[in-house]
Formats: C-alpha cells, sequence, structure tokens
C-alpha cells in the first residue's frame, strides 16, 4: 500500500449493507479468539504477508497464550475495496482485533471515529512497551493522528536524490556528493548539461506522473522550504514554501536545459525515467529506495544495471538552504508505509494489543522479512538485517530520522492531484506564483474554504 487510493467517501457508508465479521470472546472451552485482517492473501495480493501472518505469527502467539485461538482474515481486493470494508466493519462495531491500514487512512479513520488511540484501546501498558525505543520518532509519526498514537507502523521508506557517478566524474563532479542546498543541485545540473548529458536533473512534475509527483518531487521540496502539506489544523497554501518549490520547477523545466518538460507528460514518463537513468541518460533522480531496491536491481530490477553497486550513488535532498528546512532541518525526506491498528470495539482489547506489540517484536519483524533485505520501523532489526546493503542502511539511519509524511486526511488525495496541476502548469510556462494562486483557489474549494488554509 505505497500509495494511497482515491478517498472513500465515508458518509455514505451508512448506505451500504453493513458485513459482520467474528471478533472476541470465543464460545467453546473458556478459550479467546482473536482475529487478524489484512489486504493479503497467500498465492495472490502481498502473499508474503499473509505467509507470514499464518505460519508464523499464529503459532509463535498461541504457543506462548495456550487459551487464545488466533484467527486470519485475508483479502486479496484493490486497496480502495479493503479500505471500504474495513470502515464498515468499524462503523458497525464489529471486525478483527487487529487490522492493517495505509498509513494515509488514520487520520481519516480517527476523525470518522473508527478507531481510537493505543493507549486508550490497549491499556497503560502500551506506553510501556519496548518497542517505542527501537522506532524513530519520525517514523512513529506515519501511524500519529493530532498527537495521539493511533497505529504501529510496518515498514517504511524515504526519498533521496540518486546520481551517476560516471557521469558526475564526467561533469567533473565528486562522488559522494551531498548538495547542500537547492543551488547546490542546480550548480551539479548544469555541469552535467555542460558535459553533454542528456537529462541533467529529473524530479517527477506534471499529473501523468501522478503520485510519484507529489512523493518524489512537491513535498519534499516544500519540507525542504520549511513547510509540510497540512500542519496545525490548516492546509498549505499559496505560501513562499510552495512558490519556491514551483519556482525550483521552474529553474529545472523553464527552458534551461537541466530537465526534459516532455517525459513529465508521457503517460509512461517515470518508467522512461527509469530506463534512462539506468542508461546513463539522466544525472541526478529524485526517488524513493524503491528504486535501488526494485528499479535498478542488478538482477531482478525493472531497468536492471549490472554495475548499480559502483555506479549509483545517493545523497539526502537538502533544504533550500541549510536549516531552512521543516522543523529547522538541513535535509529532508518524505515516507509512506502501512499500520496495525486496535480495533477499539474489541472484546478483548488488552489481549489484542498483546498480539499487536507481539507482531512488532524484533523477533517478529526478522521473520516477517524472511532474510529479504528491506527497511523495517525498527531500527535493532534494520541495524542487523541491512548490514550488506549500505543505500538501504543509510536511509535508515540518515534519512528515516528526518522525514515526514502525508497527512492521513480523507481530502488528500484531491489536494495530490491539485499540486500535481500546479507542477504541470509550471512545466508548461506558467510562472510559480500564478500556478500557486490557482492552487490555492482549487484547495479552498476542496477543505472547506480559506479558514482550513495557511499561508
Amino acid at each position: 500500500m505505497r500509495f494511497p487510493s482515491r478517498p472513500a467517501v465515508i458518509a455514505t457508508l451508512a448506505a451500504l449493507a453493513l458485513t459482520s465479521c467474528g471478533t472476541g470472546a470465543d464460545s467453546g472451552a473458556g478459550s479467546v479468539s482473536l482475529t487478524i485482517a489484512a489486504n493479503s492473501i497467500s498465492g495472490g495480493k502481498n502473499s508474503e504477508s499473509a505467509d507470514w501472518i499464518k505460519r508464523w505469527v499464529i503459532p509463535e502467539f498461541e504457543r506462548t497464550h495456550r487459551d487464545v485461538k488466533v484467527l486470519f482474515q485475508p483479502s486479496g481486493v484493490d486497496d480502495e475495496q479493503y479500505k471500504t470494508k474495513i470502515a464498515l466493519d468499524l462503523k458497525s462495531r464489529t471486525g478483527a482485533d487487529v487490522i492493517d491500514i495505509d498509513g494515509i487512512w488514520v487520520g481519516e479513520f480517527a476523525q470518522a471515529g473508527y478507531i481510537k488511540p493505543l493507549p486508550e484501546v490497549g491499556g497503560a501498558t502500551v506506553e510501556q512497551w519496548e518497542g517505542w525505543s527501537q522506532i524513530p520518532q519520525a517514523v512513529q509519526s506515519l501511524g500519529i493522528f493530532d498527537g495521539k498514537k493511533y497505529g504501529l507502523p510496518q515498514g517504511t521508506d524515504g526519498r533521496v536524490l540518486f546520481y551517476n557517478k560516471t557521469l558526475f566524474a564526467k561533469a567533473g563532479l565528486p562522488a559522494p556528493w551531498q548538495p547542500k542546498s537547492w543551488q547546490d543541485i542546480i550548480d551539479a545540473g548544469t555541469r552535467l548539461k555542460g558535459a553533454g548529458v542528456p537529462v541533467p536533473i529529473q524530479i517527477d512534475a506534471g499529473t501523468a506522473m501522478g503520485e510519484a509527483t507529489t512523493m518524489q518531487g512537491v513535498l519534499p521540496l516544500l519540507a525542504g522550504a520549511g513547510s509540510e502539506i497540512y500542519a496545525a489544523g490548516k492546509w498549505t497554501g499559496a505560501s513562499r514554501s510552495l512558490k519556491d518549490a514551483l519556482g525550483l520547477y521552474r529553474q529545472i523545466y523553464g527552458g534551461s536545459g537541466l530537465g526534459d518538460p516532455r517525459l513529465q507528460q508521457e503517460a509512461k514518463g517515470r518508467d522512461k525515467s527509469f530506463a534512462q537513468f539506468a542508461a546513463g541518460k539522466i544525472g541526478i533522480l529524485a526517488e524513493s529506495d524503491y528504486f535501488w531496491r526494485s528499479v535498478v536491481e542488478p538482477r531482478a530490477g525493472v531497468a536492471p544495471m549490472k554495475d548499480r553497486d559502483q555506479v549509483v550513488g545517493y545523497a539526502k535532498i537538502p533544504a533550500e538552504r541549510p536549516g531552512a528546512g521543516v522543523r529547522g532541518q538541513d535535509f529532508v525526506s518524505m515516507s509512506g508505509g502501512a499500520v496495525r491498528v486496535l480495533n477499539p470495539y474489541s472484546k478483548n482489547p488488552r489481549l489484542a494489543w498483546d498480539l499487536l506489540a507481539f507482531m512488532h517484536s524484533a523477533a517478529a519483524t526478522k521473520a516477517q522479512l524472511a532474510g529479504q533485505v528491506r527497511i523495517s520501523s525498527r531500527a535493532d532489526v534494520n541495524d542487523e538485517v541491512l548490514t550488506a546493503d549500505p543505500m538501504l542502511k543509510f536511509v535508515a539511519d540518515e534519512v528515516l530520522p528526518l522525514t515526514a509524511y502525508r497527512p492521513g486526511l480523507a481530502v488528500y488525495p484531491q489536494v495530490s492531484a491539485a499540486l500535481q496541476e500546479a507542477t504541470a502548469a509550471v512545466v508548461s510556462g506558467t510562472s510559480p506564483d500564478e500556478a500557486a494562486a490557482a492552487y490555492q483557489m482549487k484547495l479552498e474549494e476542496l477543505v472547506g474554504g480559506p479558514a482550513h488554509v495557511g499561508g
């Protein structure tokens, strides 16, 4: 569940037929049953997760909880279908005890009253859980809304700048390279252009790139200019931060030759950017660690690079200027991921918390990885499993502590689309100020007027 699907209109759920799923006390022999729900199914969607729940979580938890029977409620459907089903269950006060949801849904479900803060459901022992000390505060934010902890984050990711060391050497640029400002990125792009690199800089823009434009481009730049898209109950409108972010797009795509504006408008533009980077035609690319582990991965990547480990460099995304980022940071990032929450209507909420905490223990997290090198939410597990992959360890150690997340609100996907339209306008020649003003008007329509928009 990397990117959010279109928002379910929760207000209409009352008109839909409610489904009832078992939870709570089992009727037999004084035993207790707990249920786990996830959008995963063996042999289908997220199969590895389903197998882990069935083959490791359930038997291991039942082994230490003799009177407990754990059941698994698998799904293998579109994310929006799964979201609607879970919302219906919670609305009708039924459903599983432990539930997988996308982090982008947390705020929406919390505002609807479908989920409650973990301590309110699981009790005082929630705050005493050993795992909190192993999950960086920034990563905990994936399951936090309005300052309260609603869920435990699962694996996550981070956005960085990838660069081609061979092209950098050709342009006389250093490797390793770590820009300290946006100007450093522009300067490197100018050097790459002078060295004949076809596309010096690629930062996703426009509507064809979809959510990649927002997560790989706009939101990290907005954070680098000192703002989050939603903070203190208001959405960021045509602020200086947004205008600065759009201004960087203008520098790259406004005739400078530092970026390819046509690529941002192509239906398969993002896939094409992957292929171009792998072919040595793009110098700097803003992407998530997915690019490293699944796109240019030497053996099974979408656009494999046999010499990836020697040629591909990576750097943190700098703030506009040192100290100008959110929370006064020098560097910024954005992350996504899923969380697990407790059903506030569980008949055995304390035991449900025990199960949830168990699923996020170090042992369970390592079992879920099953030998694969992936970033988990736990620092202790990352320290152990990422030693063989310096890039993923870099993200875990250097990027996750300073990352940020999208607001988990129902209107966010529409706000994201409006941001994509603003970048598309700039790429097509509209000034950053005009694009920001148009975005502000659209934003006010989406979120209920200027009272919900900040400067």
